[in-house]
Parts: C-alpha cells; sequence; structure tokens
C-alpha cells in the first residue's frame, strides 16, 4: 500500500463492522477506493489481479448486509477475494501477500475467522457450504447465513454440479452467489456457458418476476411460508413465457438474476431482499474481469496474474532476456506436441481450462479440430481422453499437477485398469513458489507410482522432455505420464532432434567414488552443482539421472547398493510414495543393508514463499545437497 495514499473511507475499515457505518450511497467510492489499493499494491508485489478487480462489488456488498463472521461467505477458486482480505482486517497485512510468513494468496480458516473455508483450487465452495449450512440447521443454531461465492467458470465443475443437485433435497438456506464474468483463466467454453448468455439475454423475463415477486410479497399473497404458491407462481411466469428454461430452478433452487454485479447499491438491496428467504437461493450476476483497469478489462488472461506492472501506463514489466535464453517448459511441450501431431495424425491434446497455462494454445492453433479445452472439469477430461485413446486415438492429457488430483479414480478407473494409452503431461510438477500450499505439484510422483501399468517419468532438462514426448508415442499398451516444472528450463538451444529412450533405464550424469546421489526430475541440476562443488573439496559423487520412477532402473539400483554403503535420493516431490520409498522398498525386497537417505519434499503442506525459500526450507537447495554427502562420509 503507498503510505502517501489518502483512502478517505478504506483506511477507517479495519473489519466488516467498519464498513457498515458506511452509508450505502458511499460504498461506490469506497469499491473505487478498493481497487485503487489493489493496482497499487500488485503493480509491486504481484499477485492475482483480474479476478479481484472484478469481484470487488460482491465482497463489499456480502460484508455489508451480512453479519459476518457469524454469516459465513465460502469463496470459490479464491483469487477473487482480495477485497475480501483487504476488507477484513489484512489492509495493512496486504503487502506481505504471498510472501514467505505473510498472508496467503487464497482464502485460509488458520489465517482468519473471516475465511470460512480454504479455497485455492475450485468447485468445492457449494458442497462445503451446504454441509455447513446442514451443520447450522442440526444444531439449531440462530439463523446463520452461508454463502457461497462460486465464480470463473467453476460451476462448469462436476463437483459443483453434485453440490447443486443435492442443496434442493436437504433443509438448509444457503445463498449461492454466482459470479458470472464469462472467464476463467482463459474464456469460457462448452453448452453451459452458451446457457448461461441465453439467461442473461431473458433478463427481462428474471426482472419481471423479480419485481413482481417483490410486489406480491409486500401485499402478502406469497411468502416463504408459502412455497406451493412460490411454485405455481414461477410456473405460472414459465408458461406465459414458454421458452424461458432456467435450470436452477429445475432443481428447485429459486433463482434471481441476472443483476449488475458491479452495481453495488442495486447489489445491497437484491441481497436485503432475499437474505433471509427459507430455502437455498442464486444470484447470479454479471461482472467483468479486470473491471476498473482498462489494460486488464481488455485482456482479461493475460491480466489474471500479470506479475509486475507499471499502474499508470498498463505496461506489464518482464525481466529482460537474452536472445537464445531458456523458453518455459510448458513452452517446449506445447511446441513438440505440434511437431508430434504434424508427423503422427493420431496425436490429440486436452486439458481442462488451462490451454494458456499448459501452452496448448500452440496446438490450437494448428490443429485446432484435434484439440479439446473441457473446461474445469478434470474428472471428465480424463475419462474422454480414455474414450480417444479406447478408439485408437494418442491423447495427450495436460493438467496441472495439483489439480490433476481430482481425477485420481478416472486414472485407476478408466485409464490404468483398461491400460489405455493416455499420455498425461502434467505440469507445474513440484514447488510452485508463492501460490503455495493448494499449488504445489508435490504427489504426483507418488500417486502415479502406486497405480499399476503407469509408467512414471520426470525429464532432467528440455531435451529429455522432448524425448520422452516422443517416446510416449510408441507405447501402445498401458499409460504414462511425464512430469515437469513450472518456470524455465536451462537450454538455450533446446530444440534437440528427438529420438526414443528405453522406457525404465536412466542415466549415468557423472562417476564417482566416495558417494552417490540418484535423482529424477529437474532437481538433478542442482544436483550437477553440487557434484562439481565437491570436487573442489576433492570429493567424487556418482550421480545418476533415473528419469523413470516406474519401471525403475534396477540395474542402477544393484550397482548403487553393491559400490556405496549410503545412497541419497533426491526429488522435487513427496518423499512418502516418491524416489525415496521406491529404493528403499527395492532395497528391502532385495535384501540390501545400504542406508537410504532421502531429500525432497516434507509430510507436510509446503506454505507460500519463493521457490528458492521453499528449497530451503525442504533441505533441497545447492547447499544442504553438499551438507548431505559430506556428512555420510564422516560416519
Amino acid at each position: 500500500m503507498d503510505s502517501n495514499t489518502d483512502y478517505k473511507y478504506l483506511n477507517n475499515i479495519d473489519s466488516p463492522a467498519d464498513l457498515r457505518k458506511v452509508s450505502v450511497d458511499n460504498l461506490p467510492a469506497v469499491c473505487k477506493e478498493i481497487r485503487h489499493f489493489i493496482v497499487d499494491s500488485l503493480s509491486q508485489n504481484p499477485g492475482h489481479f483480474a479476478s479481484s478487480m472484478g469481484a470487488v462489488e460482491i465482497a463489499v456488498a456480502l460484508h455489508y448486509v451480512f453479519n459476518t463472521p457469524y454469516d459465513q461467505i465460502l469463496w470459490d477458486v479464491g483469487h477473487q477475494a482480495y477485497a475480501h482480505k483487504i476488507i477484513t482486517g489484512r489492509r495493512d497485512a496486504f503487502s506481505t501477500n504471498r510472501k514467505l510468513g505473510g498472508i496467503s494468496g487464497f482464502p485460509n480458516p488458520a489465517e482468519s475467522e473471516y475465511d470460512a473455508f480454504i479455497a485455492g483450487h475450485a468447485s468445492n465452495s457449494i458442497s462445503a457450504a451446504l454441509g455447513m449450512a446442514m451443520a447450522s440447521a442440526i444444531k439449531k443454531e440462530p439463523r446463520r447465513n452461508i454463502v457461497a461465492v462460486i465464480g470463473d467458470a467453476s460451476i462448469s465443475g462436476g463437483l459443483a454440479f453434485e453440490g447443486l443437485n443435492n442443496a434442493s433435497s436437504c433443509k438448509n438456506n444457503m445463498l449461492i452467489v454466482l459470479n458470472d464474468n464469462d472467464m476463467a483463466i482463459d474464456h469460457n467454453v462448452g453448452a453451459l456457458n452458451e446457457y448461461m448468455t441465453h439467461i442473461n439475454t431473458s433478463k427481462g423475463y428474471n426482472d419481471i418476476r423479480y419485481k413482481l415477486y417483490n410486489l406480491l410479497k409486500r401485499h402478502n399473497i406469497i411468502d416463504d411460508t408459502k412455497k406451493s404458491r412460490i411454485m405455481r407462481f414461477n410456473n405460472s411466469l414459465k408458461s406465459l413465457l414458454a421458452d424461458q428454461q432456467n435450470i436452477f430452478e429445475g432443481l428447485n433452487i429459486r433463482y434471481f438474476g441476472p443483476f449488475d454485479g458491479h452495481d453495488i447499491e442495486g447489489l445491497v438491496k437484491v441481497l436485503n431482499d432475499i437474505k433471509d428467504m427459507e430455502g437455498p437461493r442464486i444470484l447470479h450476476l454479471r461482472t467483468r474481469k479486470g473491471k476498473g483497469y482498462i489494460p486488464a478489462e481488455k485482456d482479461p488472461t493475460t491480466w489474471h496474474a500479470p506479475g509486475r506492472f507499471d499502474p499508470e501506463s498498463g505496461e506489464i514489466i518482464e525481466s529482460s532476456k537474452p536472445v537464445g535464453s531458456p523458453i518455459k517448459y510448458q513452452d517446449v511441450f506445447g511446441h513438440t506436441l505440434v511437431e508430434l501431431a504434424e508427423n503422427n495424425e493420431k496425436v490429440v491434446g486436452i486439458t481442462a481450462a488451462m490451454s494458456t497455462g499448459t501452452s496448448l494454445t500452440y496446438m490450437i492453433n494448428r490443429f485446432p479440430e484435434r484439440t479439446f479445452d473441457v473446461g474445469i472439469s478434470e474428472e471428465h477430461a480424463v475419462t474422454f481422453s480414455a474414450g480417444l485413446a479406447k478408439a485408437g486415438l494418442r491423447p495427450y492429457c495436460c493438467i496441472y499437477s495439483t489439480f490433476l488430483q481430482r481425477a485420481f479414480d478416472q486414472i485407476i478407473h478408466d485409464v490404468a485398469l483398461q491400460k489405455l494409452p493416455v499420455v498425461f503431461c502434467i505440469d507445474r510438477g513440484g514447488l510452485v513458489g508463492e501460490d503455495g500450499a493448494t499449488h504445489q505439484g508435490a504427489f504426483d510422483l507418488s500417486y502415479m507410482r502406486l497405480i499399476p501399468n503407469m509408467i512414471v517419468s520426470a525429464p532432467i532438462n528440455e531435451h529429455m522432455l522432448r524425448n520422452l514426448l516422443y517416446t510416449s508415442q510408441y507405447v501402445t499398451d498401458r499409460p504414462m505420464s511425464i512430469r515437469y516444472p513450472r518456470g524455465n528450463g536451462l537450454i538455450g538451444d533446446w530444440r534437440n532432434k528427438m529420438s526414443k529412450v528405453t522406457i525404465g533405464k536412466g542415466n549415468l550424469v557423472s562417476e564417482g567414488s566416495d558417494s552417490v546421489i540418484l535423482s529424477i526430475g529437474t532437481i538433478g541440476n542442482t544436483v550437477i552443482e553440487a557434484v562439481n562443488s565437491l570436487k573442489n573439496d576433492g570429493i567424487t559423487v556418482c550421480h545418476y539421472d533415473m528419469t523413470f520412477l516406474k519401471p525403475i532402473d534396477e540395474d542402477i539400483l544393484d550397482t548403487a547398493c553393491n559400490r556405496f554403503h549410503t545412497i541419497i535420493t533426491a526429488e522435487e516431490g513427496a518423499l512418502n510414495g516418491g524416489l525415496y520409498n521406491a529404493v528403499m522398498d527395492w532395497c528391502n525386497r532385495h535384501g540390501k543393508s545400504c542406508r537410504v537417505i532421502g531429500l525432497g519434499l516434507p509430510d507436510s503442506f509446503v506454505p507460500h514463499a519463493t521457490v528458492k525459500q521453499q528449497y530451503e526450507m525442504c533441505g533441497i537447495d545447492l547447499e544442504n545437497i553438499i551438507k548431505t554427502v559430506k556428512s555420510t562420509l564422516e560416519k
């Protein structure tokens, strides 16, 4: 926050109770100040920009109308909740957002009583809110309003539909606020998006119904104790306008909207009108992602998380890279998939609302008819890929590590059980920095390793990534996973001539006689640095890049156990179930007595910080690798 900025209202809002002291006609000014605050803060300390800019009025109106924190607000995809954080006592701490020891970029109950439920992924708010509303009813608490704010296309997720389906069958007073901005990170896809557009074109019908409802309620013709009259009222309007169908009312959830989500005074009025109603309700609000900042309104995808920028000009400040410097792993994947598709007409690409983030956009531009973005629907993406594979195509299903967790059952039941050759391209494997615990790619090596029939691999660099992608075309009898990290690689000239690698075989990186390190993935490059540094102290280390976690190279394990009394493993994933466990299991099964020391992610969630700081706290940094090698030689 700019200490020189005079925020007339915001500087006096330390809690929602302070917000409620502001008159309704001054709330637009409060929203304007919050937007200025977000622009000022995020221009210097990057975070999720466009989504939070678009949800300012929603956050202000909800805290203004409802008695939070007794009434509880659950945010879906929590990157829309910065305004919520700012007005719930974290204004002065906002400069620490996403920094080590600072506040989280997402709602977190451990951080504030106003954060009712954790929200780093998508589509969980309705189910969680329903559970909390039912608990309140069972405990016979005085009326407690539970509000689920679902936005950025999360309504399209399967879990959201499961929650909607169950909501009307339970006695509850849950309010669902649908923040409809026609966007996830990229533009929404699918029939539901088209349906939401149709609802918006039917605004006249919905306006008439809402106004008639309020009129009849004022004259005591209908009320919440006379539900049959309400339903007859709704049905009568539908019969007059037979083409106006509403999916939410078909699920017996009363629908209101669509309303302008940036009309703060109108929002307060509507929320006051419906907050005390009995039964589940949905309030449909139309908003604009990036609202209030023209560059973000024009290009909300780029401004989803733009990094540092000049608040006056809107120019994004990018660190300059010399010509020929390494590109992002996701771009290596995207370009390589296009090369494969050009030579193999069976290759198809699938992602779940992350076409830009995974760089599947290159495939979309080159082969749009062979590329599918299925929206926030990871379970569907995996089973859809299974169907493509069953019919003879070669699907490359690219999803972030942390999001692929949602499709664990589908990987097992629909892919691995049938030995279908789906290639899982797992982006953001390992530590991801400031997004924190909800987004770390900590578990994919472990959860993929335990699945029968699955090949599990992780390249040490861009050349090996390309070779693994090339090799995966020829695996016809089982699925394969290839995980790679967020960020830039190491090789400037990354377009090597691709060649097949032998499944289950690792590589000797350097020979040595004092110690041995087995690594998997790009952490191997840090090991190379450590090995080279140790040479200066007269210590030689034998280093193997395993490449494959499953099947694991047993020849390397046998050689390592026979030559050394201690094996050090290094991985940027959970030690539980990863390379460390795999080596331990092999040694136990084969009666090997060598000791195994594992360097990797602990049995705890890694908090938000820079990747460098996370490496240090997890002990997989250069200094700790060197220290570990030296400690084994002292014993």
